[in-house]
Formats: structure tokens, sequence, C-alpha cells
């Protein structure tokens, strides 16, 4: 983003506004379908109920197996955790993937900055983690984005993991964890402080990639740096190793998705060459699809 960070946020705040207001009209617990946190009534357990949830004290009085239902809640938090590793600062399409990740932050901020709802975030470049303070209202949200919108990533990789573990500790009220990361690192490296958070909040995952990450054509030399190192590498790109490349980048892919679908997370893939918010709408509308049914 060449342009300064007020007049990106103000263009965002209007493409977002314009395409992706009205999509999440109703009380329920955020982008994705799923149980409240409010006790509600108790009914008689049923084969497939959640265990987690048996009503102990009706099951002891009636000595009949009870659950305890829940009821969405009317006021959401959400926390965004936003890798800001080296590998972000890359694109070959439309922008960076670090610019698709502050569109990807707008979006999740508008779509649940609302009706008294809260945000707030962890931010981690350079090795280093910083906490957004969750805060409701306009400016809460805009003081949230400009905080995103001025981090820049730096050289050093980040920890995935270490960065969710921030969100555990201290333990923060059931809602929305949004995770927007770039996922390159090992997938072991993340998938259990993901599962981990899954047991409270419900979980989304902003998977950010550019199209040179899953294939390179057969052009010959290329020199190479490695972002988060500085390591520059010359390699012979021919039809051979294209076709090596393709295969390990489709594995690693692969990987991710069965980590995330095994960690209980929602998985939103934002491209540099395609039009996120069209993306981002068709996955929201999708959802709501789902629950309605």
């Amino acid at each position: 983003m060449t342009e300064p960070h007020d007049a990106v946020l103000a263009r965002l705040h209007l493409q977002v506004t314009r395409r992706l207001d009205g999509l999440l009209q109703g009380d329920y617990l955020g982008l994705l379908p799923g149980p409240g946190s409010e006790a509600g009534e108790s009914r008689e357990y049923r084969p497939g109920d959640d265990v987690r949830r048996m009503d102990w004290p009706v099951t002891a009085r009636t000595t009949v197996p009870h659950v305890r239902l829940t009821e969405a809640d009317r006021e959401l938090e959400t926390w965004l955790a936003v890798d800001g590793s080296a590998s972000l600062d890359f694109g070959t399409a439309r922008m960076r993937k670090w610019d698709l990740a502050i569109c990807a932050a707008a979006a999740m901020t508008h779509l649940t900055a609302r009706g008294g709802n809260r945000v707030g975030a962890v931010l981690a470049t350079g090795g280093r983690i910083r906490p957004v303070p969750a805060r409701g209202g306009r400016r809460g949200a805009q003081a949230l984005l400009h905080a995103i919108a001025h981090l820049e990533p730096r050289p050093g990789r980040t920890n995935l993991g270490d960065l969710l573990d921030t969100l555990m500790r201290p333990p923060r009220r059931r809602g929305l964890v949004v995770v927007i990361s770039d996922f390159l690192g090992p997938v072991g490296e993340w998938q259990r402080p993901l599962a981990r958070l899954g047991v409270r909040h419900d979980l989304l995952a902003v998977e950010i990639v550019d199209p040179r990450e899953l294939e390179l054509p057969p052009v010959g030399f290329l020199e190479v740096v490695d972002p988060e190192t500085g390591d520059v590498h010359e390699v012979d790109v021919d039809e051979r190793l294209a076709a090596a490349y393709a295969r390990a980048a489709q594995e690693h892919r692969s990987a991710v998705a069965t980590g995330l679908r095994a960690a209980g997370a929602g998985r939103l893939r934002l491209r540099t060459d395609s039009d996120w918010l069209r993306d981002t709408v068709n996955f929201v509308a999708g959802r709501r699809k789902g629950r309605d049914r």
C-alpha cells in the first residue's frame, strides 16, 4: 500500500460497508454457526449430544441424563490474531499478502464490531507480540485498524503457536477468534494451541495465499530471497523442479486444511490474485445458509 494509511482505511471502509453490510443481521455468536455460552433450559440427553454440556444437578435430581441448552450471546467479543511474519511482505498479483491481511482484518472488524460488540487483537512481527485491548464502538474499531495498518512485517519468523497462546493468558470471555496468517510455518507449531482456543471460542482461520506459493513457471535460472532469514538462493526452475514445487506446495496446503479442520476452525482462503471481498461475501453467506438449514 503506497498511499497514506488513513486513505487506505477510508477506502477499505467504503468497500466493506457497501458489499458486506446486512450479511450479519440477527442475534447469534460470531461468523460461524454454533452454540452460545449463555445457559438456557435443560432437556433429556440424546445420543450424539455433547457430554460437556451435561446438566449434572438435574440429572441427579431426576435420575435421567439431561443436557443444558445454551442461548446465542447478544454481545460478541472478537479477537484477531494477526501474523506479521516477513513472509507476508510478498506478492506477485494485485497486492502484497500483507495488504490482503489488512483487508481481511478490516472485513472481520466491520462484520463483528456492532451492537455493543468489542474487538481486540494480538499483533506479531519480527518475533514481537503486541496486544491491542478489546474495545467497542466505531472509534475502538478504527483504533484497532490503525494499529494493524501501521504495522509492517519485519525480518524474522513469527511463531504462530506463541501468538495463539497469548490469547489464552489471561482467559477471555467466550467469543470469536480470527487468525489471519499465511500458515507457512509447521502445522504442528500452531495446531494444538488453536485446538485449545477452540474449546472456549469459535474459530475462523483466514489463509492468505499468493499464486506463486502454489506453483512456479519453468522460467530457468531464478534468484530467490527468503524474507524471514535474508538468505539468497539461485535455482534453475525447469519443468521437473516446477512440478516438484507444486506437489510440495499442495501437500503443505492440504496439511494446513487438515490441521484447521482438526482444531475445529472455519477456513477462509483469500488470494492476492482474486476478489477478496467477493470471496468473503461468499464465505459468510455460505455459513449463514448452513446455519439456517
